[in-house]
C-alpha cells in the first residue's frame, strides 16, 4: 500500500473534519499530492493539491477559504475541512503525481489511496 487515507466521518453542516494521507514506497518519490472527491452519480473532481518541495498549494473554487491542504516532513498530507456543507459529501481520495505532471486532472496522478467517506448532514 503506497497511500493510506483516513479521517472521514459524519459531521453536521458547519462542522470540521481533518483528513490524513500517509505516503510510502514509490509514492514518496513524487512531485506532490492531491485530494479528489467523488459524490454519488458524479465523476471524481479535484479538491486541492500541494507540492512536497516548497508546499505550493492549489484549490478548487468550491473549497477555497474553507479547506486547507498541508504536508509534513514525514510524508503525510492533511486536508483540514472547515465550514462543511452537505454538498461536500463524497468519498475523498488522496493521490500522488510524478514530476512534470499537471495538478488538476486525475489522469496526471499515478498513485491512489483507497478513499475515505465524508458525510455532511444538513
Amino acid at each position: 500500500v503506497q497511500l493510506q487515507a483516513s479521517g472521514g466521518g459524519l459531521v453536521q453542516a458547519g462542522g470540521s473534519l481533518r483528513l490524513s494521507c500517509v505516503a510510502s514506497g514509490r509514492a514518496v518519490r513524487t512531485s506532490g499530492m492531491g485530494w479528489f472527491r467523488q459524490s454519488p452519480g458524479k465523476g471524481r473532481e479535484f479538491v486541492a493539491a500541494i507540492t512536497w518541495s516548497g508546499g505550493r498549494t492549489h484549490y478548487a473554487d468550491p473549497v477555497k477559504g474553507r479547506f486547507t491542504i498541508s504536508r509534513d516532513n514525514t510524508k503525510k498530507v492533511y486536508l483540514q475541512m472547515n465550514n462543511l456543507k452537505p454538498e461536500d459529501t463524497a468519498v475523498y481520495y488522496c493521490a500522488a503525481r510524478d514530476y512534470y505532471k499537471g495538478v488538476y486532472n486525475e489522469e496526471e496522478y499515478a498513485y491512489w489511496g483507497q478513499g475515505t467517506d465524508v458525510t455532511v448532514s444538513s
